[in-house]
């Protein structure tokens, strides 16, 4: 029996993780789930898996969930903070972690759960975007067992060897290939996307997601952040990671070998296929994802990215490179960012230029410990509200 703590159990890939444990009851023991603002979801969820554990963040949805949970007459107690959200990834009866807060607030609980030892499934990306470095470190020192799951690194960890030891070339690989679907702008004209709506960017035409992250993957700087994360997972240096455009998305990533071999995960795009792959390691459990149909997806294209029209992208190659606090700052500006066009503040355009802005002004500085990551982030979220209030 697998015992979990779902961090942000209410969002795209809880809700995907929920659904492959419900298949596996067996095999699955649900402690704490965490959420936001969905209280009424959170509930409904605490209602199905019984946890002895339900986190908020703030007073007034912990009272309110209290209620609910009373009136139904369920014994889950409701905690409320960070340090909640901390407590509930390192309970000792906890095996397992999906780590799946959506930006930066997803940061401490998953950087608890690898000090305390526990199996990570990493859906955060800010974790290592921002604090690889201290986050490495923490998995290393505890002996944490780290798995991907992204579709892409999940599909990089599938398509390498079992017994790979983070050194590219000893295990005979030239390059990763990263794939991405190019998002919703793939082929508009660059002219038109100065009046591009929050409602276009939101619109990815192949996954199911959460605005913030359908913004990213409209602007590309979700495939950005995906090749930082790549970096600290598979500690290959950023000319060793390249984007390939595969608008269908059917190929998650590939594995080039020196001797001409290429390796590629492929599935329908549903992220229930690498959580059930995280959760089930090293063996296979149904997702309830259904097989791949190649001859309904009869072609299979693949491009190089447009670094004009996606310069988000050539932004965080550029702060990979540059290391240090460099990634954090880009995360942060790129968060504030994309808030503000979300809001209708800043045209899309204007969202590189935010971040690039940010990266010119601020400086970088090794980082040693979570307080050098969360000096970055506050700086750059500062200098990118004052370049939006310009802009504005």
């Amino acid at each position: 029996m697998q015992r979990l703590t779902v961090l942000g159990s209410t969002g795209s890939i809880g809700t995907s993780t929920l659904n492959v444990v419900a298949r596996h009851p067996e095999r699955f023991e649900v402690v704490a789930l965490t959420g936001h603002s969905q209280i009424d979801l959170l509930f409904h969820q605490c209602v199905q898996f019984m946890p002895r554990f339900a986190v908020v963040l703030d007073e007034v949805a912990a009272a309110r969930l209290r209620v609910m949970l009373s009136d139904a007459e369920l014994a889950t107690e409701v905690l409320c903070g960070i340090e909640a959200l901390e407590q509930v990834s390192a309970l000792p009866e906890v095996d397992t972690v999906m780590a799946a807060i959506v930006g930066a607030a997803g940061l401490r609980p998953t950087l608890a759960a690898a000090r305390a030892g526990k199996k990570i499934l990493l859906a955060n990306k800010e974790t290592l975007v921002t604090a690889g470095a201290v986050f490495m470190d923490a998995v290393h020192a505890s002996g944490s067992v780290l798995l991907p799951i992204d579709s892409e690194h999940n599909a990089i960890f599938q398509s390498m060897p079992h017994n790979y030891s983070g050194d590219l070339q000893r295990s005979g690989i030239s390059k990763i290939l990263l794939t991405a679907s190019g998002g919703p702008f793939r082929n508009t004209p660059l002219d038109a996307l100065q009046n591009v709506t929050p409602e276009q960017a939101c619109a990815h035409p192949n996954w199911s997601m959460g605005r913030k992250i359908s913004v990213d993957s409209a602007t590309m700087m979700n495939k950005g952040l995906e090749v930082i994360e790549a970096h600290w997972l598979f500690n290959a240096a950023a000319e060793d990671i390249q984007v390939v455009v595969h608008p269908q998305s059917v190929i998650h990533s590939l594995v080039q070998y020196v001797d001409g071999s290429v390796l590629a995960q492929l599935g329908n795009p549903d992220m229930r296929t690498p959580i059930a792959y995280g959760l089930s390691w090293p063996e296979r459990m149904d997702a309830g994802v259904a097989p791949l149909d190649l001859f309904k997806v009869a072609t299979l294209n693949f491009q190089a990215p447009d670094f004009e029209r996606f310069p988000c992208l050539a932004l965080a190659y550029q702060a990979l490179r540059e290391a240090g606090t460099a990634p954090a700052m880009l995360n942060a500006a790129n968060e504030i960012a994309v808030a503000a066009f979300l809001e209708r503040q800043i045209p899309f355009l204007y969202i590189p230029r935010v971040i690039e802005s940010v990266l010119d002004v601020l400086p970088v500085y090794p980082v040693t410990s979570l307080d050098d990551v969360t000096a970055a982030d506050a700086a750059a979220r500062r200098v990118a509200l004052e370049q939006i209030r310009l802009i504005t």
